[in-house]
């Protein structure tokens, strides 16, 4: 029986993901800190996507990946990253600063093919409706009672299924909701670190659970009713699959980076951890890799705002954390928007996924492209100051940059002539495994991350005194809603430049 279970775990079935929470005093500021990878099919595409809050007329219906439920007379503002084909989301945030992030796991409790909610269904619509992290909480496991989960979580024509574990964070706690079938037990994080990767975590410390899961246990002969009642011990299959035994060593050594950085946990700490590659953490192995990521800085102070940082591209060791913060005026960044396909969609068509299309958003076509260039090596050397320059894309192809600036400065190729006057050549040393761009104070475009990631910075002397010097051009003036768009449309300038 237990062998039918995991039939569809085969070894290049894409089952992993890690998320990260860390409550004071474990984070170095007052402040819960939040983070996630999402590790996907290689080539499936994540959008950042918001949503407004909204009012909805009574009795109306709301159409989920696969079915519809009924629809709650008000949701939140919400930021998701997720797969574009889908209705739900990998990990997001909402206006009350409540994040989730959710991954895949297998129990003893058979996974259904027939199609229901998706955990990341579940994960967007406990984001719309909690207000914070316990009743986000009570949003996911009451939709599991009513509508429960299940369906292929991939846009394959080979089923995928699985079911979901979710970290939950706000302004002041975290909590681990682990679920087998529409069972579940939850554990309540006050203080410290914590880390969930695809296998069940919660032991004896159960803050609150589903009213049937010991008698269900027990009907099952997985526990005897006496004595110490262990989630993870009793649910998890007895034969763990080699992907599985994987996520557990990811588990231990997410375990160990945020140990040995207790007291001192930042944002840029979190980030570093999701561009870990020795552990798997950051994943580029076989069909399927880090598809997007995000950190979150959750003030416990309610005057400051919640700042989330997403990446819309794959692999964070080579992408830029865009920071978005909600507020009034903001509005959807275009570029991170994946194409449409309406009724001939084949996630919609039946049967499904029979068909492939080309899901790729602007943002992620660039992103390509640069790697490309970096996989190439025609990415030319360029350093810069603090003036917010640095289009490495711009000066590969030698165009200017938007608003007629002209080429970057301090940036030296080829495709370029010498600096701008004024400005001697720079030096350039190769800085192995650098992680400076996490240590800047300013944002910064992303093809300058990924090179000031592979150099030294040392700063240009002046060769004339630059009182005797023309001030540089004003920029173009654009009206940005948040840090996020701006810097999605920085990092997208190549597509309409190039």
């Amino acid at each position: 029986m237990e062998g039918e279970r995991m039939a569809s775990l085969t070894p290049d079935t894409p089952c992993s993901c890690d998320c990260f929470v860390s409550v004071p005093p474990a984070s170095a500021i007052p402040a819960v800190i939040f983070a996630k990878n999402s590790d996907r099919p290689r080539d499936e595409v994540q959008e950042v996507v918001f949503v407004p809050a909204a009012m909805h007329a009574p009795g109306s219906r709301l159409q989920c990946t696969y079915i519809a439920v009924e629809q709650v007379s008000k949701t939140h503002a919400v930021i998701l990253s997720r797969p574009s084909w889908l209705w739900g989301a990998e990990m997001g945030a909402n206006e009350h600063g409540v994040c989730i992030g959710n991954e895949a796991v297998w129990t003893k409790e058979p996974v259904g093919e027939e199609e229901a909610l998706l955990g990341m269904d579940l994960l967007r619509l406990a984001l719309e409706r909690g207000s914070s992290a316990q009743e986000a909480l009570h949003v996911i496991t009451g939709l599991l009672e009513r509508y429960g989960q299940g369906g292929s979580c991939r846009e394959d024509p080979m089923p995928f299924c699985y079911h979901n574990t979710f970290l939950l964070a706000d302004r002041t706690e975290a909590w681990v909701l682990e679920t087998a079938g529409q069972l579940w037990a939850a554990q309540r994080i006050r203080e410290g670190a914590r880390n969930i990767s695809n296998q069940l975590s919660i032991g004896t410390d159960i803050s609150d659970e589903h009213p049937k899961l010991r008698a269900h246990a027990q009907t099952q002969g997985w526990w005897g009713g006496q004595g110490t009642f262990d989630f993870a011990q009793v649910f998890s299959l007895t034969q763990q699959p080699v992907r599985m035994e994987a996520a557990k060593a990811r588990f231990q050594v997410g375990q160990e980076l945020l140990r040995q950085q207790q007291g001192r946990i930042t944002a840029e700490v979190m980030m570093g951890i999701l561009r870990n590659k020795e552990s798997g953490i950051c994943m580029d192995s076989g069909g399927f890799c880090t598809t997007a990521s995000m950190v979150s800085i959750l003030p416990r102070d309610p005057t400051q705002p919640c700042i989330h940082f997403l990446t819309a591209t794959p692999d964070p060791s080579r992408s830029v954390f865009k920071p978005f913060i909600f507020g009034v005026g903001v509005a959807q960044a275009p570029k991170v928007l994946s194409p449409t396909f309406g009724a001939q969609d084949p996630a919609q068509t039946l049967p499904r996924f029979q068909t492939q299309v080309d899901r790729r958003h602007i943002l992620y076509q660039g992103h390509q492209v640069a790697l490309g260039l970096m996989e190439s090596e025609q990415v030319p050397v360029c350093s810069s100051g603090g003036d917010g320059c640095g289009r490495g894309l711009d000066a590969a192809r030698g165009s200017p940059a938007p608003g007629g600036l002209g080429p970057p400065r301090g940036c030296i190729s080829p495709a370029l002539p010498s600096p701008l006057p004024g400005r001697l050549p720079t030096v350039q040393t190769v800085r192995y495994g650098s992680k400076a761009v996490t240590r800047h104070h300013r944002v910064m475009h992303f093809e300058r991350q990924k090179l000031m990631a592979l150099t030294e910075y040392i700063p240009p002397k002046f060769a004339i005194d630059p009182r005797c010097l023309p001030p540089p051009p004003s920029p173009p003036q654009e009206v940005l809603s948040s840090g996020f768009q701006l810097m999605v449309t920085l990092c997208a300038t190549e597509q309409n430049t190039g």
